[in-house]
């Protein structure tokens, strides 16, 4: 057992919103940021489009929001979607200030267009570095207060739940579990890209923060909704980098292995429909072509503007032998983005009292069916402000948690020594039985096969791979029974058995443990 610890504020996850939250909190008590990697190691790293905002001469607050609604396909909170876009201009005037430094033309902001937004309100910074330069900014301001501190290398196993409250979470540390109490938790964790076999997300996005809130009793909701993008480098000897959307909004072409263009077949906004549409539209052409990719055509840009709007593209594939200002380049869909998980109201507060939740871990309603494009990098700041500024609402007046009443048990560790192989091939079965297109037969075999490993959810393990393994089962379980629910295709939720909206379309699914 490792030491024991104990502090006012627990954010687990080092990200926009994890960060944000931390900054709102440190002026009131003494705050811990864990990660289980580097503190920049987060979906937020590698976030490369842009963040939308409506700040632009041309647009209005009330559009964005039209173009959210539209996107989320009927499923989003209206409420919840409100906040994001009046509140996002003041979150991104406040990182200005604190020294974030977006591209600009001459001395004004320059904004750019992304699929399914009808003006021109995507901020980037150094071209195709958003996420980059937010978290720089982010670690920059929370390292001005002494009253955070950081603990990289640390894996979240469990929250601890007493009386009903998050008091806390068990952690892992050099191979040890120790106790962390606070007064207010908060996930921050991230989503779970890596539980499919073809992704955009880094090594650490397997789902955690869903998983354990999930085994703690909170509720999780819209676990069906799992969005791929659709233009990830598709290279047998390359990663699955993603090439952002704003390539397309730039006036990037899709085109077929023979080389003709098919968007307008799919949908009047051609390149710039929603995300799930040019996903679908891409898997329809591989399938008619009988290939395992198709094109991205950016060759009749002019080559000077592509390489300076999309640098850190651009030498990517470069190093791939991929000139993306003279070749056509490779791609196909890839697991980008979870609208579902951790429930939470619009001051980021769970189902369970202490517990609250922002980022994308969380649930507030704001995508719906279908996240619209450069809105999650808004969420975080936007959500990860109110989750903090919620959580502190909820301490005032409270003393320490009862740390002596909630000793940890004795933990019996486990091992799995084919624990990658599993990992292997629960993501292959993901892929393949849940991933874009999908059916009763799929889900069902998923479900099946997934039910071998429910043994591996029962233990406790020492290792980080093997504690995200049981993770992503938890979480890919719970995304394929909330798949096998929704009969009917709504937003990234496709399925060929039920291709219309079905009845009682509007619900939002619940998971809870137990019920």
């Amino acid at each position: 057992m490792g030491r024991q610890e104990s502090v006012d504020f627990l954010i687990i996850g080092s990200g926009v919103a994890g960060l944000r939250a931390a900054i709102e909190l440190a002026p009131h008590g003494d705050v811990l940021v864990v990660t289980k990697d580097i503190p920049s190691e987060s979906s937020t790293e590698y976030a490369q489009g842009g963040i939308a905002v409506a700040l632009s001469d041309e647009d209005e607050v009330g559009i964005h929001y039209e173009d959210t609604l539209k996107a989320g396909d009927g499923l989003c909170r209206e409420d919840a979607v409100r906040i994001l876009v009046e509140e996002g201009p003041e979150s991104i005037l406040e990182l200005i200030s604190w020294g974030a430094e977006f591209d600009k033309e001459c001395s004004r902001l320059a904004f750019t267009l992304e699929a399914a937004h009808s003006r021109k309100r995507i901020l980037h910074a150094h071209g195709d570095a958003t996420g980059k330069e937010l978290e720089r900014v982010l670690l920059q301001k929370v390292r001005s207060f002494p009253s955070v501190g950081r603990s990289p290398f640390t894996m979240a196993v469990d929250l601890i739940v007493q009386d009903g409250g998050c008091i806390g979470a068990y952690v892992l540390r050099d191979r040890k579990i120790s106790p962390v109490f606070a007064r207010a938790t908060i996930l921050a964790s991230g989503g779970g890209g890596q539980i499919f076999s073809i992704t955009t997300n880094p090594q650490v996005a397997t789902a955690d923060g869903m998983a354990i809130a999930y085994r703690a009793g909170a509720e999780l909701e819209d676990m069906e909704f799992v969005q791929f993008h659709p233009t990830g480098l598709y290279l047998p000897s390359a990663p699955h980098f993603l090439l952002s959307e704003a390539m397309r909004g730039e006036g990037g072409r899709l085109r077929n292995i023979n080389r003709e263009p098919f968007m307008q077949r799919y949908h009047p906004m051609a390149e710039l429909a929603p995300r799930n549409v040019v996903a679908s539209a891409i898997i329809s052409e591989m399938f008619i072509t009988k290939s395992s990719h198709v094109y991205l055509d950016l060759t009749h840009l002019d080559a000077g503007f592509v390489k300076k709007r999309f640098p850190r593209i651009y030498s990517t594939c470069l190093k791939y032998e991929v000139d993306i200002t003279k070749d056509l380049i490779p791609v196909s869909p890839a697991a980008h983005y979870m609208m579902g998980g951790v429930k939470t109201d619009t001051g980021g507060g769970t189902s369970i009292k202490g517990l609250f939740a922002a980022g994308e871990v969380a649930c507030t309603g704001v995508h719906g069916g279908n996240r619209l494009a450069s809105n999650s990098l808004l969420e975080g700041l936007v959500y990860g402000k109110r989750a903090g500024s919620s959580a502190l609402s909820s301490v005032r007046g409270m003393g320490r948690p009862p740390e002596a009443e909630a000793m940890p048990p004795a933990f019996t560790f486990h091992s799995i020594p084919a624990h990658d192989e599993i990992r292997g091939q629960m993501r292959k079965l993901m892929w393949e039985k849940v991933g874009i297109i999908r059916c009763k037969d799929s889900l069902t075999a998923a479900k099946e096969k997934l039910g071998e490993w429910q043994y591996i959810l029962d233990k406790t393990f020492a290792t980080r791979r093997e504690l995200e393994l049981k993770n992503m089962l938890q979480t890919a379980a719970l995304i394929t029974e909330a798949a096998l629910l929704r009969e009917g295709s709504v937003g990234a939720h496709y399925r060929t058995d039920f291709p219309g909206r079905g009845e009682n379309w509007q619900r939002h699914i619940a998971m809870i443990k137990g019920r």
